[in-house]
Formats: C-alpha cells, sequence, structure tokens
C-alpha cells in the first residue's frame, strides 16, 4: 500500500512575510507577544492590552492577530467563537490572511456551521489580492467537491497557482496529482519534483512522500538509504505516516541496519498518536525483543521527539 498522502481540508495559514501586493495594512503590524514567542516575527512585540486596543479600533492585522490566539485558546479569554468574531472583523476590512482563516472556519464548522458558499467567496477575495494561501484553500474545495462540482483540472490550476507560489501544501497536493493522474496526466518525475521543494522546505508530509517515491523507484531512482533519511526527518516532526514506514526500516534492515527495538518505538509513537495502521507488526517485533526492550521502546515512545505535539501548531495561522 502506498503511504503518500494528499491534504484534503483547508488549513489556516503559514508564518511569515504577508503577501499582499498593496501592503495596505503595512502601519498595522503589532505582533501579540504570546504567538512572537513561537514563531518567527518581522513585528514588534505587543502586550495583550494593546492589541486588544489596535483591534477595538479597527486595525485589521491585531484583529486577525487576537483570531489566532483565541484559535489557541490561550487563556479562559480566548476561544473558538472569538476566533470567528474577530476573523470576521478583519476580513471585513479586506484584509486576506484572515478572509482565509475565516474561510477554513466555515469549511470546518468550527465555531460555526459548515458554509462552503461563504469560504468560497472569502477565498476568491483573497485570491483576487494575490495571497497564495487562497489558492491552495480554494483547490481543496474542487479538489473534495465541496461547495462546487469535483473537479480535478480545477483543483489542479489552483493547486499550480499556489505552488509557483511557493506554498508547500499546494506543492504536495500538486504533486499528488501528478503522482495519481488526476487533472493531469500522470507523471512520478514531476510529482518528485513538487514532493522536494516542499520537503526541502521542511514540510514533514513533502518529506513523507518524497521518502516513499525513493523506497518504490518512482520517478527517481530507487534508495533505501534516502528514503530512510528523510522518513526519519518527517518522524521527528510528527508525521504518523512516515513513523510508521521509519518502524518498517528498521524491522527489515532497510537503509538502516536491523534495529527490532527502535521499529517497535516508532510504530507504537504512530499508534499512541492515533494511527494504527502500523499495529499488524507489533506482534512480530515484541517475539525479538525481551521485556527489558519492550519497556524501553514504549518510553522512547512517549517521550521527544517521538511523542507529537497535540496542541494546534501556531504555524498554521496567515498572520
Amino acid at each position: 500500500m502506498k503511504n503518500r498522502f494528499v491534504i484534503l481540508t483547508g488549513v489556516l495559514l503559514l508564518v511569515g512575510v504577508m503577501q499582499l501586493s498593496a501592503q495596505k495594512f503595512s502601519e498595522q503590524q503589532c505582533s501579540l507577544a504570546v504567538l512572537s514567542k513561537r514563531v518567527v516575527s518581522e513585528h514588534p512585540d505587543c502586550s495583550s492590552k494593546l492589541v486588544q486596543q489596535m483591534a477595538l479600533r479597527g486595525h485589521a492585522f491585531e484583529q486577525n492577530q487576537l483570531g489566532m490566539t483565541s484559535m489557541l485558546v490561550i487563556g479562559p479569554e480566548y476561544s473558538v467563537k472569538e476566533a470567528l468574531e474577530w476573523f470576521e472583523r478583519s476580513a471585513q476590512r479586506g484584509y486576506a490572511p484572515a478572509q482565509v482563516n475565516l474561510a477554513v472556519m466555515y469549511m470546518n464548522g468550527w465555531g460555526t456551521p459548515v458554509n462552503y458558499a461563504a469560504a468560497l467567496n472569502l477565498l476568491h477575495a483573497a485570491a483576487d489580492q494575490g495571497f497564495p494561501r487562497a489558492y491552495f484553500n480554494l483547490g481543496i474545495l474542487f479538489l473534495n467537491g465541496q461547495g462546487v462540482h469535483q473537479d480535478y483540472a480545477e483543483a489542479f490550476r489552483w493547486f499550480q497557482k499556489g505552488a509557483d507560489a511557493n506554498d508547500t501544501d499546494a506543492q504536495i497536493n500538486l504533486g499528488y496529482l501528478y503522482d495519481q493522474g488526476f487533472g493531469c496526466p500522470h507523471s512520478s518525475a514531476t510529482a518528485v519534483l513538487w514532493y522536494r521543494k516542499a520537503a526541502n522546505a521542511g514540510s514533514a508530509l513533502g518529506q513523507n512522500n518524497l521518502a516513499d517515491m525513493y523506497l518504490r523507484g518512482e520517478g527517481v531512482p530507487q534508495n533505501n538509504t534516502e528514503a530512510f533519511r528523510l522518513f526519519q526527518k518527517a518522524s521527528v516532526q510528527g508525521s504518523t505516516g512516515a513513523r510508521i514506514k521509519l518502524g518498517y526500516m528498521y524491522a527489515n534492515g532497510l537503509g538502516v541496519n536491523k534495529d527490532p527495538e527502535t521499529a517497535y518505538a516508532w510504530i507504537s509513537a504512530a499508534s499512541m498518536a492515533g494511527d494504527r495502521r502500523g499495529d499488524y507488526l507489533i506482534p512480530a517485533l515484541k517475539e525479538l525483543l525481551n521485556v527489558r526492550q519492550i519497556s524501553a521502546a514504549s518510553q522512547k515512545a512517549q517521550s521527544a521527539p517521538f511523542k507529537p505535539d497535540q496542541q494546534l501548531p501556531i504555524n498554521t495561522f496567515a498572520p
């Protein structure tokens, strides 16, 4: 069974340089200190009180910041409902990141009933401003047939725009379409190209998908060593699919010396994160391990870097 994946749901996006062509919000750049501690920010850190004051005065950037903080539910005064309200305020002022964030709230039914029509309108508004994350999420809607007729060719068009603008999730999904031949001619080599771009940008899913291409020799020469290296990088970031494949490689001595204890640890780590697809390997591994080794492997599975971060990561938001 292939271990390559596509991102099927919209996500609130990306820390980094704001990509609005007019930069009309450049005077409104006061980041919440609680967020800046967790991300690389170009903007000065501000207290919650100051950001609140600026947001209440109608500053779109700060309104979106409060929406981000509320989605993380940092403290009792924050909630998903608060996030929705702040994203709405910011989106109404035409701030593209907030338009995308609000659209994703509607796509997922977070704090509001699912409303694909509203999401579609918001994403088109952000796309008209040239905001790459809007391209990705429009691709998601057409890929899944959410609020629109399912259309792989249209999904391909939007993912291509996002990929060309260096959105790593769009690159992964574009690679997947080439991988499967959905909405475009099948091309493993082109899939590898886009997976590699995402992998080189640090995407765990890009690393996982590229590793699987090396493992199978599709679009690239078969190379267990390179597959192992990439699965390892993705596993440390929390990719459960990569953890299972890494455990499989340790169990079978592919690209690495056989090590059933480490195999057991990685597969257990995936299981603890809710992905139990590798559990079928556990009984055979247990037969090769003594009680002490099983205990040690279980402890590894519960500790960093094996244990995934259960909190919604801050780098999924659009500042």
